[in-house]
């Protein structure tokens, strides 16, 4: 073999072992994707029947933040009063008034510490009502400043990681590719 191709073949093989180090490196690093949280469970609960509440307490998997919820009535007609208030995983909706007899629904929606938003809804019944049919009233626009960030440069560190295996991949192949010395 001439002292081209053996270092053509030395090359190819230190690219294989580089490569396969960068990949192994790679895959035992690799964490598993965030999973986004779910409603674990709410007060009143979903299908109840209970007596008018006087709140809406929503606790999820993981912690939420940015939560809104609204409480209708079968004619739309909403009960929500204030903004809702997110702890940890828990969501507290003050209801205003007294809500009178018959079927609700809680819509919700929060953003899951992950960063991607969840919603739902599902519906109770108040029975023994004293209140009248006098909704809440309509919930003014509130602006919510965060200072809780998720810290979403996990996404940008792995794009970063991979353009410089790349990088260092092409480096490699360019190195081992160029004309050899004459001596």
């Amino acid at each position: 073999m001439t002292r081209a191709a053996l270092r053509g073949a030395a090359g190819a093989a230190a690219l294989a072992a580089i490569l396969t180090a960068l990949t192994a490196i790679l895959a035992a690093t690799a964490v598993p994707a965030s999973a986004h949280t779910a409603l674990t469970s709410a007060s009143p609960e979903k299908d109840a029947t209970v007596a008018a509440p006087s709140q809406i307490v929503l606790t999820y998997g993981d912690p939420v933040r940015l939560p809104r919820v609204v409480v209708t009535d079968g004619s739309g007609r909403q009960y929500q009063t204030g903004p809702a208030r997110a702890v940890d995983n828990k969501v507290t909706q003050a209801v205003g008034g007294t809500p009178p007899d018959g079927k609700y629904t809680v819509g919700w929606r929060v953003v899951a510490s992950d960063g991607h938003p969840v919603e739902g809804a599902y519906t109770f019944t108040v029975r023994g009502s004293s209140g009248a049919a006098q909704p809440a009233p309509s919930p003014t626009r509130t602006t919510v400043i965060s200072t809780n960030d998720s810290g979403g440069s996990s996404g940008w560190l792995w794009i970063g990681l991979a353009a410089l295996v790349l990088a260092a991949a092409a480096g490699a192949v360019a190195w081992f590719r160029r004309s050899p010395r004459q001596d």
